[in-house]
């Protein structure tokens, strides 16, 4: 890849928080008249992270490709970037410095056998195993029964991010869909910047710009952290309204595989809906998918 155009993905994330962040907040006070730019301009930005008006231009037009530690932290300052954001802007610069041109492989979708005889432990909680593009690849029953409608789908189409943003059954799933897909699209919006060549994440986000406003205006954000979620509430067809305890973790042996599993106290109404799920679903998957499960 050319020199110039290194660091491009790095212009994007400054350039989005930029335009996202107030003058008043950045503790200037903005002169009479109608502001034509959103969010801070480049000279103030320059100015408060104390480099050059020239300079920042050229990062943010991905021109330059090696800025210092120091205006690293000095630029992350002045936006207000919090912790998580701050070390995506550290991991941009040095791809910007560092970049190699080579084709990302494709994550393996391969599951080993214990981990779907561990999604079988865990029942009744509904459980799912996902790739880091949040491809769906294994589940016990309530974990599929849970988004509902999904299951219409084929296999290989079965993603969370493809659901949330267009599956029709989606929006009423979730009474918080807004800060669900806010928080999907900060997820992969992380994970695209570091790695844009990826073929999973390049396909996956292509669709979803293609089809969904939504995703097109919330990506245009440039959004790398979301809300962290510990508890998420269902307006479930099947069984009502469940709100239900939440844990994802990484799986060792498996790149950027995770599982994620719900949980609800016992003797609780949202236990007792999560029962009705799990024996319901068992017994409507038909002898065929059970094998392949």
């Amino acid at each position: 890849m050319a020199p110039e155009h290194r660091g491009e993905e790095l212009g994007r994330f400054l350039r989005a928080r930029r335009t996202q962040t107030s003058p008043q907040s950045a503790g200037l006070t903005p002169g009479p008249g109608v502001r034509r730019t959103p969010g801070l301009r480049r000279e103030e930005l320059a100015t408060l992270a104390g480099v050059s008006i020239d300079y920042y231009t050229r990062l943010e037009r991905g021109k330059e490709t090696r800025p210092s530690p120091a205006v690293i932290d000095a630029l992350a300052r002045a936006l207000q970037l919090d912790d998580a954001e701050h070390q995506h802007l550290r991991d941009l610069a040095v791809r910007a410095a560092h970049y190699a041109p080579q084709a990302a492989p494709v994550p393996s979708r391969t599951m080993r056998p214990h981990l779907k005889l561990l999604l079988e432990t865990v029942r009744p909680n509904p459980a799912y195993i996902v790739s880091r593009s949040m491809d769906l690849l294994a589940h016990n029953p309530g974990g599929l029964a849970l988004y509902a409608g999904i299951a219409d789908w084929p296999a290989k189409q079965r993603n969370l991010a493809r659901y949330l943003f267009l599956h029709p059954a989606a929006r009423g799933l979730f009474p918080d869909w807004d800060n669900q897909i806010r928080g999907c699209v900060a997820r992969l919006r992380a994970l695209a910047g570091t790695d844009p060549d990826a073929p999973d994440l390049a396909a996956l986000v292509g669709e979803l710009l293609l089809k969904s406003p939504d995703f097109a205006g919330l990506w245009e954000r440039y959004e790398v952290t979301g809300r962290k979620i510990t508890t998420k509430t269902f307006q479930h067809p099947q069984v009502g309204n469940l709100t239900l305890g939440f844990q994802g973790m990484a799986l060792e042996g498996t790149p950027g595989h995770r599982m994620g599993i719900y949980t609800a106290e016992p003797g609780t109404p949202d236990h007792d809906a999560m029962l009705l799920l799990d024996m319901t679903a068992r017994h409507n998957e038909s002898p065929s998918s059970r094998q392949k499960r």
